[in-house]
C-alpha cells in the first residue's frame, strides 16, 4: 500500500508535486499513478492538474479513473490542486461541462475588463504570486496569514455553500482559492510552486488525520 497516490491523468507536470512531496515525506512511499487500484488502495490522494477543464475531465475519463477520484474524495485525506480543485464542483463554464460534482458549485471566469486600484488593466490568466488570507484549518498550520502562494488560471470556483470557503485572494475582487470538507481539502494556487510556504502545506497535508 503506498502512502500518497498522485492521480496521474495525462494533464501537467506531475514531476514538480512529486519532488515537493518527497521533500516534505522523504519517509512514505509515494506514487505517480493512473492505476485506479492503487489509488484505492492509498493512504492519502493527490489530485493535482493543469490545462482546459474539457480536456481533464476527458483525459480523466478515458484512464478509468473517475470511480477511484470521487470514492478518495469522499474517504481519505484528499488534496485537489488547481484543476483538482475545479473538477471537484458541479459545473464550468470552461467549455461548459459537468464536473464530478462532489461539492456544489460552479466554474467561473475571470471577467476581460479586470482593473486594479489604479484603473490598470489586470491580465486573465492570472498569474504569478498572491497573497492568500485563510480561515482556521489544520492545512494552514504554521502559515503565515497573507502568506503567498503561486497561481496561474483564468477561471475560479464559486462555492454554492459558503461554509466550504477555506481561504481567499484578490484579483482585484476577493475569490475563493482553497475548501475543505471533511477529509477534503483544496486549493486553487500550487503549493508545489509556492516555496516554504506551499511546502508547509503540503507537509500539513501529509500528517492530517481528519476524523
Amino acid at each position: 500500500m503506498v502512502d500518497v497516490a498522485v492521480v496521474d491523468y495525462g494533464m501537467g507536470n506531475l514531476r514538480s508535486v512529486e519532488q515537493a512531496l518527497r521533500k516534505v515525506a522523504p519517509n512514505s512511499e509515494i506514487a505517480v499513478t493512473d492505476d485506479p487500484r492503487v489509488i484505492a488502495a492509498a493512504k492519502r490522494v493527490v489530485f493535482p492538474g493543469q490545462g482546459a477543464m474539457p480536456d481533464c475531465m476527458r483525459e480523466m475519463d478515458s484512464r478509468g479513473l473517475r470511480q477511484a477520484v470521487l470514492d478518495a474524495a469522499r474517504n481519505k485525506p484528499f488534496l485537489g490542486i488547481c484543476i483538482g480543485l475545479q473538477m471537484l464542483f458541479e459545473h464550468s463554464a470552461e467549455g461548459n461541462v459537468p464536473g464530478l460534482g462532489v461539492l456544489p458549485g460552479e466554474v467561473v471566469r475571470f471577467a476581460s475588463d479586470l482593473k486594479d486600484a489604479q484603473g490598470n488593466k489586470l491580465k486573465v490568466p492570472h498569474m504569478g504570486w498572491n497573497q492568500v488570507h485563510h480561515a482556521d484549518h489544520a492545512l494552514w498550520n504554521g502559515i503565515a496569514q497573507d502568506a503567498r502562494f503561486y497561481f496561474v488560471h483564468s477561471y475560479y470556483v464559486q462555492p454554492r455553500d459558503a461554509s466550504l470557503a477555506q481561504a481567499t485572494s484578490d484579483y482585484p475582487q476577493p475569490f475563493v482559492c482553497a475548501v475543505a470538507k471533511d477529509n477534503l481539502f483544496a486549493v486553487q494556487f500550487h503549493p508545489e510552486k509556492s516555496a516554504a510556504a506551499g511546502l508547509k502545506l503540503l507537509q500539513n497535508f501529509i500528517n492530517w488525520n481528519p476524523v
